[in-house]
């Protein structure tokens, strides 16, 4: 039998951004020395109502006032995992004056910085990096999908865990999915100690959220086939 292969393949932070963006609900709005929460309820998400252009391009608030504003998006695990922060995302600019999150339905923000922070550090992703990515299409789907796998097929993450190489430690104390995007699936595999993800590739990526399913089922049939080799191979 091949092996199964051990290539990570994983989203660019800008992807991560674009993705993180499209599926918040809701964002944390700091001006003028002020925190507002700002929830939206109707799933088009926070870039379906500020558009980011360039400071060269000839400004769309028609010569107002403008005022900086920091946009902060958390993003958490939908699963009970530990340590469910995932990722930080904040983005910095300019905005016309008077602005009031909360009444606004659309609004132009002169893009200033764009930050994330994860486990893998600080990334600083420009507007034209955000343009040319696309959102991943597990993004608006992937906590139903991973809280599904969790409540209603529990027993296939033990499955799945017959992929992972190195083979986990004899002290892992739970295993859960913490995060699905169009590459793959990450497990989180959890010690006395700490904890450690895994990521485990999908054959190749999804491009459509229909693709999501026969990719999770090879994923599957994989691991099966991981523990009943075709002896006359061996």
């Amino acid at each position: 039998m091949r092996p199964f292969s051990t290539r990570v393949t994983r989203p660019t932070p800008a992807e991560r951004v674009r993705s993180i963006l499209a599926a918040a609900h809701s964002m944390t709005v700091v001006s003028d020395g002020r925190h507002r929460e700002v929830h939206l309820l109707d799933g088009t998400g926070p870039m379906g109502h500020i558009h980011l252009h360039d400071p060269s391009e000839e400004s769309h608030a028609g010569g107002a006032a403008r005022i900086p504003v920091r946009l902060e998006f958390t993003d958490i695990a939908p699963t009970p995992v530990r340590e469910r922060l995932r990722a930080r995302v904040t983005l910095t600019g300019l905005l016309p004056a008077p602005y009031e999150p909360e009444a606004a339905t659309s609004i132009c923000m002169e893009f200033g910085q764009a930050l994330l922070e994860d486990a893998d550090g600080r990334s600083h992703i420009t507007l034209e990096e955000l343009h040319a990515t696309d959102i991943d299409p597990m993004a608006s789907c992937e906590a139903s999908m991973l809280t599904h796998l969790v409540d209603g097929h529990s027993e296939l993450v033990p499955l799945l865990l017959r992929l992972v190489r190195p083979r986990p430690e004899r002290d892992m104390v739970r295993a859960l999915p913490v995060a699905l995007d169009r590459y793959g699936i990450t497990l989180r595999l959890e010690h006395p100690d700490g904890h450690q993800d895994v990521r485990l590739p999908f054959p190749t990526p999804v491009t459509d959220i229909d693709q999501a399913a026969p990719r999770m089922h090879a994923l599957l049939a994989a691991a099966r086939r991981s523990s009943h080799p075709n002896r006359l191979l061996t």
